[in-house]
């Protein structure tokens, strides 16, 4: 049940592709609350992607396409958001990675570092990339918010998750070092949210993937959160509730980070 609680905020939402994303979710969630707000994606991405159907529910939102790892392009994209949206953001959601070792079914003792250097531009760098670009261009409103997605192989090891785990133990960082500068200068809050395993495009693309998940919601005392309970999160740290919240990694995870043992792990897969 919708309360209202991003109404007359104005964003931009990172990589919605279709249901199954968690962009997409906070994107309805969003638009329920009140928000307006951009849609963009990587130009293949919106081509293999819905997302004209997601603008379509969300009040005919606009979509500008943007390749994160151009710097040009990222300020193409916050110049025209602002001029569609009149006048300074309130929050942004970056939902990006893409590891091409992955796809290819690289181990991480042999990376291909081309392959390498693309995962941390285009899921991690492209997050300083883009704080950079809104703090030059004075484009957040004073007190708004920046989330970035992350998942909880940035502290543990997950073999299969490969170079993936680097990238986000960087955004994690990069969260860390921008959100001190937005925050002195704007009060603008930095945070990352550390999600379940979650079904999506991205997510199954990870050797064993369903096994994972299933495990996780064993060890979990809550479960896994889905996409849905993401996106609720996610809208709760772009309203004015979290205001003093700022340069966190925020596990959302049914307790799975902070459980040592479970009995119900040994029922997965009988």
């Amino acid at each position: 049940m919708a309360n209202g609680i991003l109404k007359g905020k104005k964003g931009i939402i990172f990589g919605a592709l279709n249901d199954k994303s968690i962009a997409w979710q906070a994107a309805l969630k969003a638009h329920a609350e009140g928000a307006d707000f951009v849609l963009t994606n990587a130009p293949i991405a919106m081509r293999m992607g819905e997302i004209k159907n997601l603008a379509a529910t969300c009040n005919n939102a606009q979509i500008i396409p943007c390749d994160v790892s151009k710097e040009d392009e990222m300020q193409n994209l916050i110049t025209k958001s602002m001029e569609i949206l009149g006048g300074k953001i309130d929050f942004v959601l970056h939902s990006v990675g893409m590891s091409l070792n992955i796809r290819k079914g690289k181990s991480y003792t042999e990376l291909d570092y081309k392959f390498m250097h693309d995962t941390l531009d285009i899921s991690a760098i492209s997050f300083h990339r883009l704080m950079k670009t809104l703090y030059n261009s004075d484009a957040m409103q004073n007190e708004g918010s920046i989330l970035a997605l992350t998942y909880i192989a940035a502290q543990r090891v997950f073999p299969d998750y490969s170079e993936m785990a680097d990238a986000k133990s960087l955004l994690e960082s990069i969260t860390r070092s921008f959100g001190y500068h937005f925050g002195k200068r704007n009060k603008v809050r930095v945070n990352t949210i550390s999600q379940s395993p979650t079904v999506t495009t991205a997510g199954s693309g990870v050797k064993g993937f369903g096994t994972f998940v299933d495990y996780a919601e064993a060890l979990s005392p809550l479960g896994n959160a889905n996409a849905e309970e993401c996106a609720d999160y996610i809208v709760s740290m772009f309203s004015d509730y979290t205001k003093k919240v700022t340069m966190q990694n925020l596990f959302h995870d049914g307790g799975f980070s902070f459980t040592g043992f479970s009995e119900d792990v040994f029922n997965v897969g009988k």
